[in-house]
């Protein structure tokens, strides 16, 4: 087991969180919050939008299992890509669609699929992800963590976050882990 982590951000972590707990060779998930400058913000801080935290999942895998190319495949098909600092009605820059690199290898690989992308026209608008280095990390508070398993009748999880976990199912099948 060779175990490599990444962190991304795709609008509202819970909905990436869902996502990737789903995911054949993911180790852990854990939704928190990076990109800012203020430590150890909570989540009114990083929502108020001052902070210039990302709300992002941080996740870890077994590249036996799954390579971080087939992680960020998933990542682009669960959110839009193409929206600065917004997906759906999340506004702001806490909802910014950012991949925190955790080596040049990684840096690489999601420059590379992103001008593939790009190339392929596959969005009506260009790729507006930044790609970065890792920066301090913060993880999020108890109570956000498994957030849609633990509350899936909450109005925003049957809204937002139930569909997104619908669509991953439904469109990467050969990655779902075994029930």
């Amino acid at each position: 087991m060779t175990i490599e982590t990444t962190t991304l951000g795709g609008g509202c972590f819970w909905c990436l969180e869902a996502v990737y707990l789903d995911v054949r060779g993911v180790t852990a998930v854990e939704s928190g919050y990076a990109g800012g400058e203020m430590r150890n913000p909570g989540y009114e801080q990083v929502c108020g939008g001052q902070t210039g935290h990302a709300e992002v999942v941080r996740v870890s895998f077994d590249t036996e299992v799954i390579s971080f190319r087939e992680i960020l495949g998933i990542f682009f098909a669960i959110h839009d890509p193409t929206t600065l600092n917004r997906q759906g009605n999340d506004v702001g820059t806490q909802y910014r669609s950012v991949i925190f690199t955790h080596s040049d290898a990684q840096d690489a690989t999601a420059r590379e699929l992103i001008a593939e992308i790009e190339r392929q026209a596959v969005y009506d608008a260009p790729v507006v992800t930044q790609v970065q280095p890792v920066p301090q990390y913060w993880p999020g508070e108890a109570y956000h963590q498994r957030y849609f398993e633990r509350n899936p009748y909450q109005g925003y999880c049957m809204v937002v976050v139930g569909p997104k976990v619908a669509k991953f199912r439904k469109q990467f099948k050969s990655h779902l882990k075994a029930r």
